[in-house]
């Protein structure tokens, strides 16, 4: 099929062709239509299965009638709703890509950054925003984003917008625009939360669900490293000299402390790496994610809000420094490498405490992870997880200590 199938006008088409893109994914194929249609979608689809285009494509079409700004200005008719900064400046990218040849504006805010530039942007009128919640609310309550005239509402990574504490704002964003509208929402996975939010936003909606998140990247070798928790360093500094030599990686830790600290060694030891996570300011993030795209450095650590949704062309390998107690995540990780046709790897290190995460990832994807025993720090089998006992005090309960058994002189 091709995109012209889909019912999309010549400029929209043009612009897709340019940008190389040949023939719609799965995703894109079934979405596209049914938008366009003005019916509510509810899909699940993994990052990297192309769903940005899925929404993007047919809202550029349903608008393409009101393209030309009345004597009054632009309104915004398409608000899309991400969780994170760098999905969004993303989606806004493609959104510019894909209209290039028509006259529809878009426009990208979040927090971060300065808030004066984007307030300009919008008093001169655009047609789509692509906003994180914080910073919508902020311009809203500032009065400088009317929200009354949206027909296409899109929330996009729900259950990662859920997972960073955002439900109250999507639903407050939701009341702020009309009633009747079109409602889309995209999610990777759909835990129950994810659903209710669902049922009580969208109206009869059809359901899409493209490649379950049980699916592992097909393009990808796994590999499992059974390490103890103090070696995880030297056998990641072991990697980097032996086996993954110069390539580039993308290294996964589940804490913004952690990510730091590798930063920190990797450094001392002659690496160039980069760090991604939510203390960083936006200016700082995008610094980053740059630098790695242009290949200045070779090793990006990250965690996982702070790399969901990030779009990385020809990453030859994930390292699962920590393994996410999630076993969806560990879908997406390793989802980062492998993608278009080209083949990745992935190691996972695992420590005593988190075997119980490999089991469950496997029980997910339905596969058994090859285990590398030839390296220099195995874990014993018969390792016990490490449990931190907190000290309790040296006194009996009820115990009087010394100093108060002493006879002192009481009043009474």
């Amino acid at each position: 099929m091709s995109f012209k199938e889909l019912n999309l006008n010549k400029a929209i088409v043009k612009a897709i062709d340019e940008a190389g893109y040949t023939e719609p994914t799965l995703i894109q194929e079934r979405t596209i239509p049914l938008v366009i249609d003005k019916k509510d979608v509810i899909a699940s689809a993994q990052t990297g299965t192309g769903k940005t285009a899925a929404f993007a494509l047919p809202i550029l079409q349903l608008l393409f009638n009101k393209q030309d700004a009345p004597k009054k200005g632009k309104k915004i008719r398409a608000l899309v709703v991400s969780p994170t900064r760098e999905l969004a400046a993303q989606i806004g990218k493609n959104f510019q890509i894909y209209s290039k040849y028509t006259n529809l504006r878009t426009t990208v805010v979040f927090g971060g950054a300065g808030i004066e530039p984007q307030i300009d942007i919008l008093k001169k009128g655009v047609d789509i925003v692509v906003a994180t919640p914080g910073r919508l609310l902020d311009l809203h309550k500032q009065d400088v984003l009317n929200l009354d005239y949206i027909e296409v509402l899109v929330l996009d990574e729900a259950d990662l917008m859920l997972d960073m504490g955002f439900i109250d704002d999507v639903k407050k964003i939701e009341r702020l625009c009309p009633e009747k509208k079109q409602n889309l929402l995209f999610s990777a996975t759909m835990p129950f939360k994810v659903e209710q939010l669902a049922n009580s936003i969208l109206n009869a909606p059809v359901r899409i669900e493209v490649t379950p998140t049980s699916s592992a990247a097909k393009n990808v070798s796994q590999i499992l490293y059974y390490v103890p928790k103090r070696n995880k360093m030297e056998l990641c500094l072991h990697l980097l000299r032996n086996t993954i030599k110069g390539k580039r990686i993308l290294i996964f830790r589940r804490t913004k402390f952690g990510v730091d600290k590798l930063e920190s060694t990797l450094t001392k030891n002659g690496y160039s790496a980069e760090r991604l996570h939510g203390d960083r300011t936006q200016s700082e993030r995008q610094t980053a994610l740059n630098k790695f795209k242009h290949a200045e450095v070779n090793i990006l650590i990250a965690t996982d809000v702070a790399a969901r949704g990030i779009d990385i062309n020809e990453l030859d390998a994930v390292v699962n420094f920590d393994l996410p107690n999630v076993p969806e995540t560990y879908v997406h990780r390793i989802g980062r490498t492998g993608r278009a046709g080209n083949f990745g790897k992935s190691y996972s290190f695992c420590s005593a405490d988190e075997k119980s995460y490999v089991k469950s990832i496997q029980q997910l994807i339905n596969v058994q992870i090859p285990v590398e025993d030839n390296h220099p720090y195995p874990l014993d089998p018969k390792a016990k997880p490490i449990v931190h006992k907190k000290q309790g005090s040296k006194y009996k309960k009820g115990r009087k200590g010394e100093g108060s058994k002493k006879k002192k002189k009481r009043w009474y």
